[in-house]
């Protein structure tokens, strides 16, 4: 399954903003990832439409996630961003030619289509099964327990500088 960059940069996103303490413009996510503000703007409106995180408007205005991060899957920021539509669809080649099949000898998937619907399913459930949180618990892990709270003090723009972060680049 082929996914869009704005998956990875709506996942980074997620993970993050449970370490804000208030909502957090998309200029100031977009710098903490060295991103295109516009570009990163997309992928969070995204996010919003799908009901994952809520804009806040005003001058302490951005992004905070609607519910707990382990309420938010992987596969949920995944169908936000890319869409919920299959990644094979059959086109019942077996249909077609000078030997195709009359469609009432199609009445089943076919052995092709059968093994990629399977290979979705797994995919989809494998992605179903992680939660926000449980990135959150690897990014501490793999990083040290102070990653997060660093990134969320950057993120806080009355107390953060206007540089990169110094801990930014830790998930």
């Amino acid at each position: 399954m082929k996914l869009s960059g704005g998956v990875e940069w709506a996942l980074h996103c997620c993970v993050v903003l449970t370490a804000a303490s208030r909502p957090v413009p998309a200029a100031r996510l977009a710098l903490l990832h060295d991103v295109s503000p516009s570009y990163l703007a997309k992928q969070m409106q995204a996010l919003s439409r799908a009901g994952l995180v809520a804009s806040v408007q005003g001058k302490t205005g951005g992004y905070a996630l609607t519910r707990p991060a382990s309420e938010i899957t992987v596969l949920d920021v995944v169908l936000a961003v890319d869409g919920a539509d299959p990644a094979f669809i059959c086109t019942e080649i077996r249909r077609r030619g000078p030997l195709g099949a009359p469609p009432e000898a199609c009445t089943k998937p076919c052995g092709i289509a059968r093994v990629m619907g399977a290979a979705e399913a797994a995919w989809r459930a494998s992605l179903q099964g992680v939660t926000i949180a449980d990135l959150v618990g690897s990014v501490e892990r793999d990083n040290g327990p102070g990653a997060l709270p660093a990134i969320g003090a950057w993120l806080d723009p009355a107390s953060a500088p206007a540089s990169g972060p110094s801990a930014g680049q830790a998930h």
